[in-house]
């Protein structure tokens, strides 16, 4: 399909801004021309043009026939250099991040949605948390305080030889062997708070336009000084109005500038990091040290203790006292609790460090570092805070009655405990891969085997319900793969009626069938994600409870049961440890591919492009928020080239690109959405927006775009797993949003005008349907219609302008 398809004639020009979808796009493939040029951007985000058209203003009787072509590409925010490899360490940041903006929305219950906020935020808390402490389980206690406390363990390798017991030297003692090995965890904390502040600077501190709000440093006709002066605003009336027009969310001013929310909780999170390793290594010289003679000891392990309680309890107020602004855009920073915070923490750290390496010629490590109690109370929190947001989103839901919201409004709390399961994996298959290599041929954990008592018997506990867990996931999969052969099967006459067909192919109709049946999944994935939630709190409530209850792994605390029951535990206990295991190489594995090869890199950067869309609300560690520099750019994009040209313009979107530009579009002031078109095609806007995320996507938000926004078409197949209508007009509405569902394949089978069979495209490709040029040229119709006429001052510098 050419992009030069014939469009009325107006006196202004007409421009198409395409904006790709997940995966990526090169401007080549995007404007089907080997030469391309760039007009603005640089190396993450960029709007390009055909070499042909990079001067298109100034030649404007080429184009009264035909849009000019633009192409915007943002892959790069996503999966850029190597360094995005790293991300992968913070999938589980990423899905709590994405609990925050899951909740119902419902009038006249502020309290309970800031309820909501709070407990999201505490979860996301507790997650670093407990990152933290997993690598406080391998470096101080798997590594220092078991391995190196241990001779058959330490001996044979070299590069724990100064540390061990049995050579008795200056850092064989327990607590300077804790003090030295607080360097690795201390490291991931400061690679966490390094990769949350390089990304904040380049993405959290793009400005918007947001000068129709009267932000008093947004001035100068073209936004010189930071902003865009007048945006919109016409005139003195106009602007008095939109001041006092209450947007909906996605258009509010700062909703796509989180910068000082970021920065406190980054520092919130630091500092919690830090008193987490401080706790780990002062913690216990304190508990020992109250047991010995030296009273000076004693004294100062309770005064580091409750320093560090008090420290705690000043990283809670910090992450409880405040949520987002988005009313407004906020540009300060709470300097005090940025800078002085972690800083205070890392102090408190040092001084933990010194006093764990005062000489203690007496201490010998034991089995367990002591303290190792702390992942069941990380384990309980979060299983409280889960339940407790659970009510939450159910009280809002009541009120709200979002009908198509998935799990009933309840999926925030499900997403939430899915991030907390990726927590423990994560933590728990470092733990036992660790302990395992050091441990050599032994299980840790069970009596007689092993040189090390291995990790605490909780991590044992989570690993052995895993297996169960897959069980019980595997029966409703089955369910849906056997309910999805019978839909096809009813699909195939209804297909071989919509295509008019004489001489069914009875191979061609079940292929069709098939990909509408299995198009359709997704929207019974909301089921399935539930049921992993639900498994997964009930056995993680299990888990904690066997391994308090018996204060042993599995294998050992079913001893002496009935054969079946013994048996069935020692079987999950291994084949969890190697499930847990494999999950966490084949972790690594994904992190050195993404890192050497580009290629792989932009397949897990699709995890990124749909996981990281939203800001970092919850999570400051979470991989950063790609919308917050992409909305603003496609913003400042089509408000200034119809502010200098008075033209018409039509932004198409593709997949997640549709939800980009209805995001950009929303941020528009009034007099500019009026000489803008929206294209939206395989978009999941409703799908899968609309269904999670129902207090910004829902059925309300989207009629109330619908009402701002003249000129809107949405294209969709049935065979598209992810695309789908957005139901916003009511029965027997012109102009209607959603077009008819497209067919697809194209035709049925051969025939004289398609002598080849043709492709089932699915989500790809929508622009090779002739109905694509249609749309697009009844919406640029349809503006030459309602666009107002251009002011004297657009006038003058239409023809002088550029792209």
């Amino acid at each position: 399909m050419s992009l030069d398809t014939p469009v009325p004639r107006s006196g202004q020009p007409a421009l198409e801004l395409l904006v790709h979808g997940v995966g990526g796009a090169t401007p080549q493939e995007m404007l089907r021309d080997p030469r391309t040029v760039r007009i603005t951007g640089d190396e993450k985000a960029a709007i390009y043009r055909r070499t042909d058209d990079a001067e298109a203003e100034l030649h404007p009787e080429r184009y009264r026939d035909r849009p000019i072509p633009e192409a915007y590409c943002w892959s790069n925010l996503t999966s850029g250099n190597g360094a995005r490899a790293l991300w992968l360490l913070l999938v589980p940041f990423m899905v709590v991040n994405l609990a925050h903006w899951m909740r119902p929305k419902a009038k006249g219950l502020s309290g309970t949605t800031r309820l909501y906020g709070v407990l999201v935020r505490l979860v996301a808390l507790s997650l670093t948390v407990l990152l933290t402490a997993a690598a406080c389980e391998v470096a101080l206690d798997l590594v220092a305080w078991q391995c190196a406390g241990s001779p058959e363990c330490s001996r044979g390798r070299s590069w724990l030889g100064f540390l061990s017991s049995d050579q008795g030297g200056w850092w064989s003692q327990p607590g300077r062997r804790l003090a030295l090995a607080s360097a690795a965890p201390t490291a991931v904390v400061g690679l966490l708070w390094y990769l949350s502040n390089r990304t904040w600077s380049a993405y959290e501190s793009q400005r918007p336009p947001t000068g129709e709000y009267g932000t008093d440093d947004y001035n100068g006709e073209n936004g010189e000084n930071g902003g865009i002066g007048d945006i919109g605003a016409e005139d003195d009336e106009e602007k008095k109005q939109q001041q006092q027009t209450v947007r909906s969310a996605l258009g509010r001013p700062g909703f796509w500038y989180g910068r000082r929310l970021v920065a406190r909780l980054r520092a919130a999170h630091t500092a919690a990091g830090f008193l987490t390793v401080a706790a780990a290594v002062g913690g216990a010289a304190a508990r020992h040290d109250r047991g010995a003679s030296s009273t000076l000891l004693e004294i100062c392990g309770r005064v580091l203790e409750s320093t560090l309680v008090l420290g705690a309890a000043a990283v809670l107020w910090v992450v409880l006292r405040r949520g987002r602004s988005e009313t407004l855009l906020d540009a300060r920073l709470d300097r005090l609790a940025v800078r002085c915070l972690p800083g205070a923490a890392l102090a408190l750290l040092a001084v933990s460090v010194l006093y764990a390496a005062w000489s203690r010629p007496g201490w010998a490590s034991g089995a367990h570092l002591p303290g190792d109690v702390t992942f069941r109370v990380i384990a309980l929190t979060q299983g409280a805070l889960v339940s407790a947001l659970a009510v939450a989103a159910y009280v809002l839901q009541r009120r709200a009655c979002h009908t198509r919201a998935a799990l009933s409004g309840l999926g925030g709390p499900a997403v939430a405990m899915v991030a907390c399961a990726l927590g423990g994996v994560m933590s728990g298959g470092l733990a036992q891969r660790v302990a395992d290599w050091l441990d050599g041929p032994g299980t840790p954990g069970m009596d007689g085997e092993g040189t090390i008592a291995g990790p605490p018997v909780l991590l044992s506990w989570q690993a052995s319900v895993i297996p169960v867990l897959l069980i019980v996931v595997l029966v409703p999969g089955l369910g849906l793969a056997v309910n999805t052969w019978r839909s096809s099967r009813r699909l195939a006459g209804r297909i071989e009626a919509d295509y008019e067909v004489r001489r069914p192919d009875s191979a061609r109709s079940k292929r069709i069938a098939g990909t509408w049946a299995r198009a359709a999944l997704t929207d019974v994935a909301p089921r399935l994600i539930g049921i992993v939630a639900g498994a997964t709190l009930l056995l993680g409530a299990g888990a904690v409870a066997g391994a308090w209850a018996s204060g042993e792994v599995p294998g050992e605390a079913f001893s002496g049961s009935p054969r079946f029951v013994e048996s069935a535990a020692d079987a999950a206990q291994a084949m969890g440890s190697w499930l847990i295991g494999f999950g966490f190489i084949l972790f690594v594995t994904w992190g050195r591919r993404a890192y050497r090869d580009a290629s792989a890199r932009r397949t897990i950067g699709i995890l990124w492009d749909v996981g990281t869309f939203w800001p970092r609300a919850a999570h400051p560690f979470a991989p950063p928020c790609y919308a917050e520099r992409a909305v603003p750019d496609l913003t400042w994009r089509m408000y200034a080239w119809t502010r200098s040209t008075s033209g018409r313009l039509v932004i198409s979107g593709h997949s997640q690109g549709s939800v980009l530009a209805a995001a950009a579009v929303w941020q528009l002031p009034a007099a500019t959405r009026r000489r803008v078109a929206l294209l939206t095609y395989g978009s999941p806007l409703e799908r899968l927006y609309g269904r999670w995320f129902p207090a910004y996507f829902g059925p309300a938000a989207l009629r109330e775009f619908r009402g701002d926004v003249h000129c809107w078409r949405n294209l969709w197949r049935r065979t598209d797993p992810i695309g789908g209508p957005v139901r916003v007009a009511a029965e027997g509405e012109e102009p209607r949003v959603d077009r008819e569902a497209l067919k697809d394949p194209v035709a049925y089978g051969r025939s004289d005008r398609n002598p080849l069979p043709e492709p089932i495209l699915g989500h790809s490709e929508y622009q090779a349907d002739p109905a694509f040029a249609i749309e697009r040229r009844d919406l640029l119709d349809l503006l030459d219609q309602i666009a107002p006429a251009p002011l004297p001052h657009q006038q003058q510098r239409t023809e002088g302008a550029v792209g």
